[in-house]
């Protein structure tokens, strides 16, 4: 009996070790196509759709671009009415970062306004179609005022606040007459900025910049026309382009930027859209109205 044990504990140990065997010789064999397939270069392609929010994703997929040495340049697929400063500006300014190592051509859509512009102006190169929807240089502070809607439903909110300032922004009443001007002394600033990143990523001086930057929306065509875009074409044009700048020969390989999220992430992400679409959570945004 106890033979016959040991036998089958053997044999058990010896189809453990055959299957691992064949397992590691798989992953080798695995590991020297993908590797060979690594010399071959590629194109890095990252794609910002809807409103812009977060750009921690975006950002972090970037950075692998930036340093895997087969990616020889970027094209950055953007389809997005705008979204909030800080999240446009963040983008704007990695964009910048990459561009300054290997060629980023942007790649507009159908529409790519406001924030998505911003984001747009961290390139080397912008390709639009004809037809894109773009510029809208502008920002936009939109606070509902929920006073009556509160009254009818007899519900009275109480604020506490340790600052005179603090609830400037309150869906509970409208801003006075001095909050208004803090919000748009506010507005104007973050508008200036904007305009200094037109006028120095397109070469355009500040003046012409504000001439145009009055929120007003153009073609693809008329961007192209008022310096505000490179090039017209569509997404395989600007694939194009970059191989070009990049100096890649022959067909180049795509490699889209995509990161795994974490299997406990699904239990979050139905909540997460919520408030992505509850505009009130923040309600400073560099996006075409309407949109």
């Amino acid at each position: 009996m106890k033979k016959g044990v040991l036998y089958g504990l053997a044999f058990l140990g010896g189809v453990f070790l055959f299957l691992l065997l064949v397992g590691f010789l798989v992953s080798f064999l695995v590991g020297l196509r993908s590797h060979g397939a690594s010399f071959r270069e590629a194109i890095g392609v990252v794609e910002i759709k809807g409103i812009i929010t977060e750009a921690d994703e975006k950002i972090r997929i970037l950075e692998d671009f930036l340093y895997q040495r087969e990616i020889k340049a970027v094209v950055v697929r953007i389809d997005s009415p705008g979204g909030t400063v800080g999240a446009s500006q963040e983008l704007y300014e990695e964009l910048r970062r990459v561009a300054a190592r290997k060629p980023v051509v942007v790649s507009m859509g159908s529409v790519a306004a406001s924030g998505a512009y911003y984001v747009a102006l961290g390139g080397t190169r912008i390709v639009a179609s004809p037809g894109t929807i773009t510029g809208s240089i502008g920002v936009i502070l939109q606070v509902p005022n929920l006073k009556k809607l509160l009254q009818k439903i007899g519900v009275e909110p109480v604020v506490l606040k340790s600052g005179r300032f603090k609830d400037i922004l309150s869906y509970y009443r409208s801003p006075n007459a001095e909050e208004r001007k803090i919000l748009e002394g506010a507005l104007s600033e973050i508008h200036r900025q904007f305009m200094r990143a037109v006028a120095e990523s397109r070469g355009l001086k500040l003046d012409r910049v504000r001439e145009i930057a009055d929120g007003r929306i153009f073609t693809g065509e008329k961007a192209r026309e008022l310096g505000l875009v490179d090039e017209l074409g569509n997404f395989a044009e600007a694939v194009e382009e970059a191989a070009r700048l990049a100096h890649i020969k022959g067909r180049p390989r795509l490699v889209y930027g995509r990161r795994k999220k974490p299997w406990w992430r699904m239990f979050f992400e139905g909540r997460e859209r919520l408030s992505l679409e509850n505009l009130l959570t923040s309600p400073l945004y560099l996006w075409m109205a309407g949109a």
